[in-house]
């Protein structure tokens, strides 16, 4: 068995907190990439540099909820985002429902959020990923919506690789509020609060 039942100490983290995106400038401001958008906008409300080589990713630490978070951001690319989350939750002994993944969602319009306790991947490969290395499914998920593809015969990764438009940025702006809100509620225990304010 992958994880372990443990007692969670003040001094150990408690919930990890992943932002799902590809690295590197080239990727930065593309539809792939709105789980690191959200991330990196509830590090700088909590005032948390998320910065330190650790885990295959850049992370950071902060209290939420009075819970002691790893923030983390994968440097795999998106299809091996497991690699990442794995290691640490085998590290800080996790089980998955103390990981929150935070990704996009090509089903979803744009902005629109979708929050699950648990689930099948729904084609997004990172969660893919995730599911496949760690063993299970369930860890909840805050899903960002990044619209469909604008006509089928456009190639699905020349979508989710572009950059969003300035109206679609301000859609997705919009809503990062309610992705911290959706986290803290989850991180608290009540992720049916989460569900009930903002899917």
């Amino acid at each position: 068995m992958l994880f372990h039942k443990k007692e969670y100490a003040d001094n150990s983290i408690e919930y990890i907190i992943v932002g799902l995106g590809n690295p590197g400038r080239q990727y930065e401001n593309t539809r792939h990439n709105a789980g690191f958008i959200a991330l990196d906008y509830i590090a700088e409300e909590l005032g948390v540099k998320v910065n330190r080589i650790k885990f295959k990713s850049t992370v950071g630490e902060a209290r939420i909820g009075g819970m002691r978070c790893l923030l983390m951001k994968p440097s795999t690319f998106m299809n091996l985002s497991g690699q990442a989350v794995t290691e640490a939750m085998r590290f800080y002994k996790i089980p998955p429902e103390r990981v929150i993944v935070l990704s996009d969602d090509i089903s979803l319009d744009v902005g629109v959020i979708r929050i699950r306790r648990k689930g099948s991947d729904g084609g997004q490969k990172g969660l893919q990923n995730i599911i496949y290395l760690s063993g299970s499914d369930r860890f909840p998920r805050v899903k960002i919506g990044i619209g469909k593809k604008p006509h089928p015969d456009y190639e699905l990764k020349d979508w989710v690789l572009s950059r969003f438009t300035d109206k679609d940025q301000k859609l997705i702006a919009e809503r990062l509020p309610d992705v911290k809100g959706a986290v803290e509620w989850i991180v608290r225990g009540d992720i049916d609060k989460a569900m009930n304010l903002y899917n």
